[in-house]
């Protein structure tokens, strides 16, 4: 591929192509409406003062060694536990994903023992994650009563509550009471007010995505060459077709999750209470993404799309979305959100096909990400045709 190939401006390239935006009229109604919503909002959010501390975790050290920095991170932050001896903090994995390392820290006083998560950013994940846009949105969205609660901030991650629950697999999202109770969820979420802009992220993420990625260099010769197979002009076009489409169909803009996964949900051992955690990649977006986004989710990292939830599943899902403020949830109702749904879907797989490139070259994670690249535009490819007829047939039977 010519370097020509690799050298435009998205956002401006897309411009060209017919961006038409967000609404104006609908955004302002929108603001108007939650005014009264967002004063209460900042109010709450903003009634604590969180502790930060400028102490960093060293990431690549065995959990053994990394103890008596987190210690020392514990006691700075909280400065009820700065004479504890160190034999009173157990530190414990709980998981270590493909962007975070979470630790379990358990810290025993007298005869009570208290537990937090100690979160450690991946090394180099704030090329793809808003960490400002992050910590803002925690605020609002743990004085909403979702997630764990932010008690600190450090260096390079965060301490918060430790929830005592189960993560789900991506088995358990297609099981019919889990679908029904993710819906409402995930419904509630869509109704917390963060104050700021709510302009949807969506496409600028792709574009600030996109215009990293088309540089890239491999130092590993097999990478590279696998990298220079990619078509950016052919991504692109991809990008501006599916944009224009998706605009026509003129989704709610509300306060996203982005990353619902299964991993990123948590559920009680009663099965009564369904957690929502993580939020880095949460900001304002289209409705039918993050849904879109969250069915994509059932393939699992193995990317097993024989798992996407059939019409039947995505109707249960969405009847207990819609019926948060609908008495009756009309067919009409349902076909428009499964239009929605499955057209932001393919959305989904761009973006994260994107992400997988920047992390391929910059995470020291061991992890395919430039196999996920190929797995993710593949499947974009495969159901875009499909996707793209349902929209267009929705919309020309609306005239």
């Amino acid at each position: 591929m010519g370097t020509e190939q690799r050298s435009w401006n998205t956002a401006a390239a897309l411009t060209e192509d017919g961006e038409r935006g967000a609404p104006a009229s609908a955004v302002r109604g929108e603001e108007e409406e939650e005014d009264e919503a967002e004063h209460v909002a900042d109010a709450v959010a903003g009634s604590s003062e969180v502790p930060t501390s400028s102490i960093s975790i060293e990431t690549s050290l065995p959990q053994e060694h990394m103890k008596p920095g987190i210690v020392e991170l514990c006691k700075d932050l909280f400065n009820k536990w700065s004479s504890l001896d160190d034999t009173n903090f157990l530190i414990e994995k709980v998981s270590g994903g493909i962007t975070n390392l979470l630790l379990k820290v358990s810290v025993r006083e007298d005869k009570e023992t208290t537990c937090l998560t100690v979160r450690l950013y991946g090394p180099n994940t704030d090329i793809v994650i808003n960490r400002e846009r992050e910590l803002k949105a925690i605020r609002y969205l743990s004085a909403a009563g979702f997630g764990a609660k932010l008690l600190g901030i450090f260096g390079n991650g965060m301490v918060q509550s430790f929830i005592e629950a189960r993560t789900l697999s991506p088995e358990d999202m297609s099981k019919p009471q889990l679908v029904a109770k993710i819906a409402r969820e995930l419904r509630k979420f869509h109704q917390v007010v963060i104050s700021g802009s709510k302009e949807p992220q969506l496409w600028n993420d792709i574009c600030k995505f996109l215009d990293k990625a088309v540089s890239l260099k491999f130092s590993d010769n097999v990478k590279q060459e696998k990298f220079e197979t990619i078509s950016f002009e052919e991504i692109h076009g991809e990008i501006a077709k599916l944009k224009d489409l998706t605009e026509r169909l003129n989704a709610p803009v509300v306060f996203c999750h982005n990353d619902l996964l299964s991993g990123n949900l948590m559920l009680s051992e009663d099965e009564e209470k369904l957690y929502l955690i993580d939020f880095e990649y949460g900001s304002y977006n289209y409705r039918g993404y993050d849904i879109g986004n969250h069915f994509n989710e059932f393939a699992g990292l193995e990317c097993d799309y024989s798992l996407y939830p059939d019409k039947d599943v995505q109707y249960l899902f969405f009847k207990n979305y819609l019926q948060f403020d609908k008495a009756e949830v009309s067919d009409e109702d349902l076909e428009a959100l499964y239009v929605e749904t499955n057209t932001f879907m393919l959305a989904s797989h761009i973006y994260w096909a994107i992400w997988a490139l920047i992390q391929a070259y910059a995470s020291p994670i061991e992890f395919d990400y430039l196999g996920y690249f190929f797995l993710r535009f593949d499947e974009y490819k495969k159901q875009r045709d499909r996707c793209f007829a349902l929209a267009r047939g929705y919309l020309s039977a609306r005239g």
